[in-house]
């Protein structure tokens, strides 16, 4: 234990903060350091329980760990009673695998797997003892990157991280830990150091850039300041994923987690192309593991966990080519151990009752679909691709399957949207209990239960629908209001209602498309208190208010406005792979209710498959 049991004692897990997880890298940091390594702590800038349960952190773990000089350690962020007692004691941030403070690493990673979670990442900088802007660190202090889908937009932070890796990390994480290395064999110091990895591809230093703005607000140039710094920054990616790293191993907490199992990763990308999801954009293209691969890599995560549940991850699970062979197989080495399996991420019109009977032989949860739209008019609209007959099928084969449990996700405020598409979404909801009840009786042996829930569409970089305005408060709480009017006609007491905070939603949009004038406003609202901006008990929409008012700062400039085609976008510097033409292309078929075809269909012409892609 780090840290004295009086204070340990006060909290309310203790178990968050003392690590000797099942399966933790050991290594001697003093050892490393006489060998000249590198000591990385992995920051994850939400509690234990959250941290824990992702998939990225298990995964760059044990890679950068598999490096002889590199010993990684992880640090989460303090729930408010513990940062409480750390800054009475005057404790420092420290790692869970030695219990030393952040600022003797090399490195503080970090990744953005949310807007929301800014503030505690300069509230984790600052409990560390490490200055918060970047231009204020000198040679001694550790640096400081950020990485994850939220880093594709990295300007809110700009001020506050040395570095961005853009992409996925297996690609040229290695590569810039050697050039470290290199550069304190010869003392070259911090900003050679910078001016050096800014030519590796993935690399953006915020520092090497110029933003000037015109008297609208809007962006009028955004220039490299740095002869080595890319025009563009380049995203990363390992084209062969089944030959890309994965672990044999997993942590195993010592106190329950969000996720409490064992997480295969079937596939990178998605095929699909719903317009409003970032994800399926900045992770093309679409690359599997084999088969064997798959279920030799579950076998070894269950041996070394002992965990009762294995779960397959991907953005759309049920469209991996080897599904047919793949999940028989595994159910069958599964199913004797009582191992259960679960698929997050099911396309409604993909499920057959093979499938669902395998699945259900070990399983008795619930099952999670998300049309994401009400009317097929705007399911056309976000290309969803799904039909209201899909949807009605794939809901009755479920239950044909014994499944009485169903979970919808659907949006509000998405672009083009009317009452009657708002409408649409508790209809559908009826017209699935209905679905149920026209099985013979016999079959219907436990009651139904849908649980309906409902998110504020947030306009995302990188996306067909990144120019599109937001929806106000006040607009997304009336939709809200009739999807609640239209249930209460309806009378289905099976159907159960839930809706995300608006307010929060709003925030999340001005931080996905802000520009590094809000720097500010993350700092102002740190200051205030902000901390676990994304927990609904902790989110306090006055001291953002407050802090864009502080600023001069308009939060409907960011998140409320529709944005003109030639404005300069605020991550236009970052190259994904897909081209911004391809971008404006899918927001006309939008607003024209035209489809794009899947991947496995036809091309989209999206540049992805192109190395590089096309700017």
């Amino acid at each position: 234990m780090f840290l004295p049991d009086e204070i340990l004692l006060q909290v309310e897990k203790p178990g968050r903060y003392i690590g000797n997880e099942i399966n933790m890298i050991r290594k001697d940091p003093s050892y490393l350091r006489q060998m000249g390594g590198t000591r990385f702590a992995f920051c994850f800038p939400d509690v234990y329980e959250v941290g824990m349960s992702h998939l990225g952190m298990q995964i760059l773990y044990y890679f950068l760990n598999a490096r002889e000089d590199t010993y990684c350690e992880r640090s989460f962020a303090p729930w408010p009673d513990m940062e409480a007692r750390m800054r009475e004691n005057g404790a420092e941030l420290f790692s869970l695998e030695t219990g030393d403070p952040l600022r003797q690493f090399d490195f503080i990673g970090f990744t953005l797997q949310y807007e929301m979670s800014y503030t505690n990442v300069l509230n984790m900088l600052d409990l560390a003892g490490v200055n918060l802007f970047a231009a204020d660190r000198a040679d001694g202090d550790p640096i400081i990157c950020a990485g994850g889908p939220c880093a594709y937009n990295p300007e809110p932070l700009a001020d506050f991280i040395d570095f961005f890796y853009l992409g996925e990390a297996e690609t040229q994480l290695g590569p810039i830990l050697d050039l470290y290395r290199q550069n304190n064999s010869q003392n070259s110091g911090r900003t050679a150091f910078l001016e050096q990895i800014s030519s590796i591809p993935g690399v953006y230093v915020p520092r090497f850039y110029d933003a000037v703005y015109q008297a609208d607000g809007t962006i009028a140039s955004f220039q490299p300041n740095h002869p080595k710094a890319p025009a563009k920054v380049r995203r990363t990616f390992p084209e062969n994923l089944d030959s890309a790293y994965f672990p044999e191993k997993i942590l195993v907490p010592l106190i329950e987690t969000a996720q409490d199992r064992a997480v295969v990763e079937v596939f990178r990308g998605c095929a699909r192309g719903c317009r409003f999801c970032q994800a399926g954009y900045i992770y093309r293209p679409v690359r599997e593991r084999r088969a064997d691969t798959l279920l030799a890599q579950a076998e070894s995560l269950i041996e070394c966990s002992g965990h009762e549940e294995i779960s397959l991850v991907s953005l759309s699970t049920s469209d991996y080519s080897q599904r047919d062979e793949f999940i028989p197989a595994l159910a069958e080495r599964m199913s004797p151990r009582h191992i259960s399996i679960s698929l997050p991420s099911l396309r409604i019109d993909a499920v057959n009752l093979e499938l669902m009977a395998k699945v259900r032989e070990v399983r008795r949860g619930s099952l999670t679909f998300a049309p994401e739209a009400g009317s097929q008019r705007l399911r056309s609209r976000v290309n969803k691709g799904l039909t209201e007959e899909e949807i009605l099928e794939g809901a009755r084969l479920a239950f044909e399957s014994g499944w009485n449990r169903i979970k919808l996700y659907f949006m509000i405020g998405l672009p083009e949207e009317t009452e009657e598409d708002i409408e649409a979404i508790p209809d559908l909801a009826g017209k699935i209990v209905e679905t149920y009840y026209q099985l013979p009786r016999e079959a219907r042996k436990h009651p139904v239960q849908v649980n309906l829930s409902v998110a504020c569409f947030v306009p995302k970089p990188f996306t067909p629908f990144q120019w599109a305005g937001q929806d106000t408060y006040d607009a997304f709480m009336e939709k809200q209001r009739i999807i609640q009017k239209k249930l209460s006609k309806l009378s289905k007491k099976q159907i159960h209602f839930s809706y995300h905070d608006a307010a929060l939603s709003v925030i999340e949009a001005a931080l996905a498309r802000g520009d590094r004038r809000l720097g500010a406003v993350l700092l102002d609202v740190w200051k205030s208190g902000g901390r676990f901006e994304s927990w609904t008990e902790h989110f306090q929409y006055a001291l953002w208010e407050k802090a864009f008012a502080r600023a001069g700062l308009d939060m409907g400039f960011y998140a409320g406005r529709t944005r003109a085609y030639p404005e300069i976008l605020p991550w236009d510097h970052i190259n994904i792979g897909v081209s911004k033409t391809f971008f404006i292309r899918e927001n006309e078929k939008a607003q024209q209710g035209q489809a794009t075809s899947n991947c496995h269909i036809g091309c989209g012409g999206c540049g992805a498959c192109a190395k590089g892609g096309r700017s």
